[in-house]
C-alpha cells in the first residue's frame, strides 16, 4: 500500500533551524521528525512512499534513500497552493482506485495503523481539542462523519482532523481535487483536503474516524520541545560517562563527548556533539554542536552550532542573593 507525506512547508515558525534545515529533518527524541514517520509506516506494512518536497527537499531525498529501503516517488510543490493542491501533484503515481494513506509530515503519532488500513471505509483520524480554530474539524453522529469543515471561524465540533487520512477509494479524491482546481474554489486562500474530502462526502462516500491521543505537534520551537520530553518518557541512557550526571529520561548519541557535564532530564545530544562543564535539561542539541561553560534550559541549538560561557567568579556574603545570566 501507498502513503503519502507531504513536507514542503519551509518551517517559517521553526527559524532560524529552518534556513538552513528542512523542518521534518530536525531531530527529536534521537531521529528526525520524518524518521520517526517512517518507522510508524513501515511497522504497519506501508511499502511505497510518496514524498512531496519542496524547501530543501534534496536534503529530505537524500536522508530518506539513505536510511530506509522501500520504494519512494519525489514529487515536487514549487508553489505553496495548499494541500489539496500538494496531493493532486501525486495523481500520476497512483494507480487505478488504490487505497490510500496521508500523513502529514510535521506530525508524529502513536496510534496502531494496522486496524485503520483494514478499514472498510475511508477514515480519519480525529483528537479532541480546546481549541478548534486552528484545525480542521469534523461533525460525527459517532464513528460516521456528517461534515468537515476547515479551519472554523465559529467551533461546531472538537473533533480535530489530525493529519492521519486513510482513503479507501483514491479516485474520487482525485476527481474531486480536480473540480476544485478548475473551479479555483479556496479557502484561506489554499486548495484545502478538508473541501476535496467533504465534496466526497456529499457524493456518497462513508467516512468515519479513529482516535489518535498521541498527537504530537513538531511545528513550534515549544511544541518540538514538549514533543522531545513526551517521547523520551521510555527512553533510559545506559551508557555512563566519567565525569558527568545523566538525569533521565535523556538521548545521548553515541558518538557525542561529554566532560564534567549534567545532562537531562528530557534533554537529547546529537552524533558528535561536544558538551564540556555544561549543564543542560529540556532541549535538543545538534548534531556536530559544541556547547562549552555555560547552562541550558528548553533550548533548541541547530547542527555545527557553538555556544560558549565564561566561569564567574563570587564573593558573596550573609544573605545575600544573586542572579548570573
Amino acid at each position: 500500500m501507498k502513503a503519502i507525506i507531504p513536507v514542503a512547508g519551509v518551517g517559517s515558525r521553526l527559524r532560524p533551524h529552518t534556513f538552513s534545515h528542512p523542518k521534518v529533518l530536525l531531530n527529536v527524541a534521537g531521529k528526525p521528525i520524518i524518521g520517526h514517520i517512517m518507522d510508524k509506516l513501515i511497522e504497519a506494512g506501508i511499502d511505497e512512499t510518496i514524498v512531496i518536497v519542496g524547501y530543501l527537499g534534496d536534503m529530505v531525498e537524500k536522508w530518506l534513500t539513505t536510511h530506509y529501503s522501500i520504494k519512494f516517488t519525489f514529487v515536487t510543490q514549487s508553489e505553496l497552493l495548499g494541500l489539496a493542491h500538494a496531493i493532486w501533484l501525486c495523481k500520476p503515481f497512483v494507480v487505478d482506485n488504490e487505497p490510500l494513506l496521508i500523513i502529514l509530515g510535521d506530525t508524529i503519532f502513536k496510534v496502531n495503523l494496522e486496524p485503520v488500513l483494514k478499514s472498510p471505509f475511508s477514515t480519519l483520524g480525529v483528537k479532541e481539542v480546546e481549541d478548534p480554530r486552528r484545525f480542521g474539524v469534523a461533525v460525527t453522529d459517532g464513528e460516521k462523519i456528517l461534515k468537515l469543515i476547515e479551519k472554523p471561524d465559529m467551533p461546531i465540533s472538537n473533533l480535530a482532523v489530525v493529519g492521519l487520512y486513510f482513503l479507501r477509494h483514491s479516485k474520487p479524491l482525485f476527481d474531486n481535487i480536480d473540480y476544485l482546481i478548475n473551479n479555483e474554489i479556496k479557502t484561506k486562500g489554499e486548495y484545502q483536503l478538508t473541501d476535496a474530502l467533504q465534496l466526497m462526502i456529499e457524493g456518497g462516500e462513508t467516512f468515519t474516524t479513529f482516535r489518535v491521543d498521541g498527537w504530537y505537534d513538531c511545528g513550534k520551537p515549544e511544541t518540538l520541545l514538549s514533543t522531545n520530553e513526551i517521547l523520551l518518557q521510555n527512553n533510559r541512557q545506559a551508557k555512563k560517562y566519567p565525569g558527568c550526571i545523566i538525569i533521565q529520561p535523556v538521548f545521548i548519541a553515541e558518538t557525542a563527548i561529554l566532560e564534567n557535564a549534567i545532562i537531562g532530564p528530557n534533554t537529547t545530544i546529537g552524533e558528535q556533539a561536544v558538551i564540556t562543564d555544561a549543564i543542560i535539561k529540556n532541549s535538543i542539541i545538534g548534531n556536530q554542536a559544541r556547547v562549552v561553560h555555560i547552562m541550558l534550559d528548553n533550548s533548541i541549538i541547530g547542527n555545527n552550532a557553538s555556544i560558549t560561557g565564561e566561569p564567574h567568579e563570587i564573593n558573596i556574603g550573609d544573605f545575600s542573593e544573586i542572579r548570573v545570566g
